[in-house]
């Protein structure tokens, strides 16, 4: 009989992965579930401090951080996603994509940063900008490095004996889910959020680095794809699950990738061109008040420069 592997999965206990499963496993974290509790409870209190202050926070902020952002966490981690992600490859790679392309961008527009500048006491908005303005956080936010970053660690994952000792080692594993999360948040929050970070930069800029991923992963994909030798295949043959190919999976996780990242990179070029228009449109109608006013000035310098009129028989 198969030996439980070193994360304590028993292979005869492994039941078949199907669609259903995903809404029907769970694999609760109670460290990561209190952190998402925690950080829903500070962007709420930040809000709620506004409302008393007379400051709306708008609904599609609170709603991409709190749905969009904390909620696919969730879901991707301790869903039926998060039961069989050191299962199946596949489903390895859709929580993979999700906590690096697309919980980041919805963190990102829930503009976090600028919440808390606008709601912490005058003592606590200065340690924040003390931390926005250290050496390493100008750096890592820095759109060339979250580049290097984002296209450069799927590649030291996969390629490497990264990848199987995170699936044999729970810790590592976790570990791993932190690097996703945080390598999609230093590369999208400078390029498509909202909050005054280090690391913007002008919007041709945002939609060249964006432009310039797309082929990365799809690069990846295709090598993922392509590859005979299968990944942990030392950690796969000792699961030896009757009820799946595991080349064939891997095969499936590198189309995924490969699609889903094509897919969020395009839809974030067409965010950031969007916002390029949208702050091109801003610009444009400051002017247009800023010339107003000045004309209006020059009119009302004209009135009093002119002289009065003569009177009836004068």
């Amino acid at each position: 009989m198969p030996q439980p592997l070193a994360i304590g999965v028993d292979p005869s206990t492994v039941p078949p992965f199907t669609f259903a499963s995903i809404f029907t496993e769970t694999a609760l974290d109670p460290l990561l579930l209190t952190g998402v509790v925690i950080a829903a409870a500070l962007y709420l209190w930040g809000v709620q401090r506004l409302r008393h202050g007379g400051v709306r926070w708008p609904l599609g902020r609170t709603l991409s951080f709190l749905v969009g952002g904390l909620g696919t966490l969730t879901f991707v981690t301790m869903s039926g996603i998060g039961a069989y992600d050191e299962t199946l490859f596949s489903v390895h790679m859709v929580q993979h994509m999700v906590l690096v392309m697309v919980t980041p961008i919805f963190l990102a527009l829930g503009a976090p940063v600028t919440l808390a500048l606008r709601a912490l006491p005058a003592a606590g908005r200065q340690r924040l900008n003390k931390v926005l303005h250290w050496k390493i956080a100008r750096f890592y936010m820095h759109p060339l490095v979250g580049f290097a970053i984002f296209v450069g660690s799927p590649w030291l994952l996969y390629f490497t004996g990264w990848y199987e000792g995170s699936v044999r080692n729970v810790w590592l594993h976790q570990l791993m889910h932190v690097h996703f999360l945080a390598s999609g948040c230093i590369f999208f929050w400078p390029l498509v959020g909202l909050d005054p970070i280090p690391g913007r930069v002008s919007y041709p800029f945002r939609a060249l680095i964006l432009t310039a991923t797309l082929p990365f992963h799809a690069f990846l994909g295709l090598t993922i794809m392509q590859n005979n030798a299968l990944m942990a295949g030392g950690y796969y043959g000792e699961l030896d699950l009757s009820w799946v190919d595991a080349v064939a999976d891997q095969r499936l996780g590198g189309g995924l990738l490969w699609a889903s990242g094509e897919f969020v990179g395009l839809l974030m070029l067409g965010t950031a061109l969007y916002q390029w228009m949208k702050a091109s449109e801003r610009e444009a109608a400051r002017e247009d008040r800023r010339l107003d006013r000045e004309e209006a000035a020059r009119a009302r310098a004209a009135a009093h420069a002119a002289p009065s009129s003569p009177g009836p028989g004068e």
